[in-house]
């Protein structure tokens, strides 16, 4: 089943899909056949088939919500370790410059918790928790901030090229003395 742009179901729409299921257990231990069953519940027979098929492998837990997909799958007590990690820095970690950068974040959530997540997953992961990634602004190394503060008050004005006065112009493509 496709779901629409938000993603999947709510808890409460999980709970009610559930009913939907274990109704038509009642309706298997009743008897019925898959395709009054699908009728009844208004239902795909396919979408029966399959409970049908789970029910009978592994019963009514079978045929039970698994619960969100999209629980988190850090416990807190492993956040509160990744965010302590992540303050010792990345060259502790391995990495040759101090910039934190999700695809390290999730090699190094990898190594902490055998967890996989997706580059998009651990933005989400370190956006619910209160992080952003951010790329610092790349300086270089000789920069001398006090030289270039010194620069824009002294020097700057003094090349800075004179605005020409605003004079009223003409809307016509032709200029004026073409007429």
């Amino acid at each position: 089943m496709r779901y629409a742009q938000g993603g999947g179901l709510t808890d409460a729409e999980r709970a009610a899909r559930e009913r939907i299921r274990l109704q038509a257990v009642e309706r298997f231990e009743g008897g019925e056949k898959n395709q009054e069953i699908a009728a009844a519940l208004r239902v795909s027979e396919r979408s029966v088939e399959r409970w049908r098929r789970a029910w009978s492998e592994r019963g009514e837990a079978g045929i039970l919500s698994k619960g969100s997909p999209g629980r988190p799958r850090l416990s807190s007590v492993q956040i509160a370790r990744l965010e302590r990690e992540l303050e010792r820095g990345p060259l502790v970690h391995g990495w040759a410059d101090q910039r934190w950068r999700l695809a390290r974040v999730k090699t190094l959530i990898g190594r902490l918790f055998h967890v996989s997540y997706t580059v998009e997953g651990t933005w989400r992961l370190l956006k619910r928790h209160g992080r952003s990634w951010q790329q610092p602004t790349r300086r270089a190394i000789e920069r001398d901030d006090a030289a270039v503060e010194l620069w824009k008050k002294e020097v700057w004005p003094r090349v800075k090229a004179v605005r020409r006065r605003v004079t009223a112009g003409s809307s016509s493509r032709m200029g004026p003395a073409s007429r």
